[in-house]
Parts: C-alpha cells; sequence; structure tokens
C-alpha cells in the first residue's frame, strides 16, 4: 500500500536517527490526532492506517457495529468474540471519556508487565473494528508521550449513520476499488491479507468489478507464480 513515509523520505527503510528529516511525517501524524481532517488508527492487518474521511463509512459499513455502541461490544462479548480486556478498555472510555495509555491502563487495571501483551492486543483489535481510536498525545508517563484514546462513535458521531446507508456488498467493491487505483496489480491473497475478508465475498465484489469492465482477471505477470488481477485501463494502455 502506499506509504506516507516513502512519499516524503523516499523508498527506504525507517530512519533510526531521530533527526532524520524524514520523521517530519510523525509529527504530522501526531499535529492532526484529532482534528478530524482524516481517520488514523490501526486497521489493515491491525497497522497503523490513514483514511479519507470519504472512505471511513465504507469500513465502518464492514465492522461489527450495528447502530447502538452502548450494546454492541456486550453482545460482542456473551458471543465470546470479544475479550475481557478489550471489554474493559471499552467501558472505561465510555464511562471516563478520553484517556492516555497511562490512564487507560490504570482504569483496567491492566498495569502489570505481564498484561503488557493482552492490553496492547486488546486495544489493537478495538482499533481494527472501529470501536476505539486515538484522538491526540500527551506527555503522560515515563517516556512523556502516549496516545489519548476514544470512541469511535463519540469522536465521530456523524459515522454510524453514514454507514448505515452503505450495503456490505457497496463497501467491499468500494474499497477494492480503491485498493486496485492504488496498487494496479495484486493477487485474490494480497486481498485476503489485507482485509481480513472470507474468500467468497472477495470473490464475489472481483466477479462483479470484471464484469463492470472496471477489473480484469487471469492475468500473467512476468517472473511471477499464479493468476493475477489487475485494472483493466493497464491492461489495454
Amino acid at each position: 500500500m502506499p506509504s506516507l513515509w516513502v512519499a516524503v523520505a523516499g523508498d527506504r527503510p525507517v530512519a533510526n536517527n531521530h533527526d532524520d528529516p524524514g520523521h517530519i511525517t510523525w509529527s504530522w501524524k501526531d499535529s492532526l490526532l484529532g482534528a478530524r481532517r482524516w481517520y488514523y488508527a490501526k486497521v489493515l492487518r491491525k497497522r497503523a492506517t490513514l483514511i479519507s474521511l470519504e472512505v471511513v463509512p465504507y469500513f465502518y459499513a464492514l465492522s461489527e457495529n450495528y447502530g447502538s455502541p452502548e450494546d454492541d461490544y456486550l453482545i460482542l462479548y456473551e458471543q465470546g468474540r470479544l475479550t475481557q480486556e478489550a471489554r474493559l478498555i471499552y467501558e472505561a472510555l465510555l464511562d471516563s471519556g478520553p484517556l492516555d495509555t497511562i490512564a487507560l491502563r490504570r482504569a483496567t487495571r491492566l498495569t502489570s508487565r505481564e498484561s503488557n501483551h493482552r492490553f496492547n492486543r486488546a486495544l489493537a483489535t478495538l482499533q481494527s473494528d472501529f470501536k476505539v481510536l486515538p484522538i491526540g498525545v500527551t506527555q503522560a508517563g515515563g517516556w512523556r508521550y502516549a496516545f489519548a484514546y476514544d470512541l469511535v462513535h463519540r469522536h465521530f458521531p456523524k459515522l454510524p449513520d453514514q454507514a448505515g446507508q452503505i450495503k456490505q456488498s457497496e463497501a467491499r467493491r468500494k474499497l477494492i476499488d480503491l485498493y486496485f487505483r492504488s496498487v494496479g496489480v495484486a493477487q485474490l491473497s494480497d486481498l485476503v491479507k489485507l482485509f481480513g475478508w472470507h474468500i467468497p465475498a472477495i470473490e464475489s465484489s472481483i466477479d462483479f468489478l470484471v464484469q463492470s469492465g472496471f477489473l480484469i482477471q487471469a492475468i500473467k505477470v512476468e517472473n511471477q507464480p499464479g493468476g493475477w488481477i489487475a485494472l483493466r485501463e493497464l491492461i489495454e494502455v
């Protein structure tokens, strides 16, 4: 996927030196958290993702949020699809409002070193399902740097209604459309890894986009195994 670091610093590894000019990207990200200029959270493959506000409703339409944020998380928890740690984090934010990472760990009693993995995993899961997102940076903790988190539906109150008007099939097609406009050529396995959707749902969306003339299948890429999917306009140039 396109990378802000690569766009600014060039196609090279992220520098270890803090004075590398490419690190301006981190300053941009930190300064705009909470500004509602774009959506930022661990989304795709539970990694940091920047998403246009025009596109976020399509992601949200595919999440496990069904219109009642105060109840949805409890249903998931009772069904065994949300961990206890994730429930505690969500409830702490629901009851107390935005909290930085240090305060959030105290509120959930997940402050021990042994709980680090469970806390971070739960926080990543809540972000990837559009329930929680970072909204700022605070000077809390020993490093004087900690994200502050809030609930997605509270920070973007119009988002649930915007997403409620989008069918899941429409949302998948839109995101696949944007993905291929970004990368040009990919394999089915790339889509599975990136979005985490079930293969039949992806195949149905691909078939629709092929029939509409947007994509073309069974393409051979030089020195690469297997069949590929590509933007038709790239093949016909």
